[in-house]
């Protein structure tokens, strides 16, 4: 049997399982991964919305991070709500020369609409995007981030999602510095059921660089994970339902 690879999230708990670091375990074990967290954020809240954050102090984050690393060991890393620019800051100066591949999926605001980031955190950003093998940012993240122009300047390599775009098709386009952009199209699935896509897509991005798979070929089995996750929702709550991960293959 294979060793599984070794996938570190860091993130926000989400207590009724659809996103965060729930959702992050989830994707990362049925794609065959070994899950390891850092928890930065425990929130109250579920598919109507977020009613409570408490964020960890930067320094005990730190520590789960430290503990992972130094013993299990990992293969990629998985970023998602940080919290604070105080924990950016800190997982940032810890990860600068970990040479293995992170995704950093700059989480602002819920699907349900509720911000899980403030301005002073979204400046911090900046460096964990430098840092990052690539960013995923949705569109409105990627309008708070300065947009296209910004990015491109700033040498960053980024997924720019789709999924919360307008259209029959969902577009995400791979832009890497000194290539051309890189597409991939396919027909929007029609359901309310979409709470942790994009924490789900970066683990699932995060889990398949850990294997040692190119970062085109990750996404693509990434992209199809969602989706399979979408098709397999199991109807639960009364907004943003969760996915099924369960039954995605």
């Amino acid at each position: 049997m294979d060793r599984p690879a070794r996938i570190l999230a860091i993130a926000g708990s989400d207590s009724s399982g659809g996103a965060g670091i729930q959702a992050d375990i989830k994707t990362i074990t049925v794609l065959g991964g070994y899950a390891m967290t850092a928890i930065t954020a425990v929130t109250a809240q579920n598919t109507r919305g977020v009613s409570a954050v408490e964020v960890l102090p930067p320094d005990f984050v730190a520590a789960q991070v430290e503990a992972c690393l130094s013993d299990i060991g990992v293969d990629a890393i998985k970023i998602g709500m940080l919290g604070s620019a105080a924990i950016a800051d800190k997982i940032e100066g810890m990860l600068e020369d970990i040479a293995v591949p992170i995704v950093f999926d700059p989480v602002m605001v819920a699907t349900s609409g509720s911000a899980l980031a403030d301005k002073e955190t979204i400046a911090a950003f900046e460096r964990l995007m430098a840092l990052a093998t690539v960013t995923t940012p949705n569109v409105a993240e990627l309008e708070a981030l300065g947009g296209h122009n910004a990015m491109s300047a700033r040498g960053i390599t980024y997924l720019a999602k789709g999924g919360d775009a307008s259209g029959s098709m969902v577009e995400d386009v791979l832009h890497v510095p000194g290539r051309s952009p890189q597409t991939w199209w396919a027909p929007r699935i029609e359901t309310r059921h979409t709470h942790g896509t994009g924490c789900t897509l970066s683990s699932a991005v995060a889990t398949g660089l850990g294997r040692g798979l190119p970062l085109t070929d990750a996404i693509e089995k990434a992209r199809a994970f969602v989706r399979a996750a979408l098709e397999a929702a199991p109807g639960f709550g009364g907004g943003a339902g969760p996915m099924g991960h369960h039954a995605a293959r």
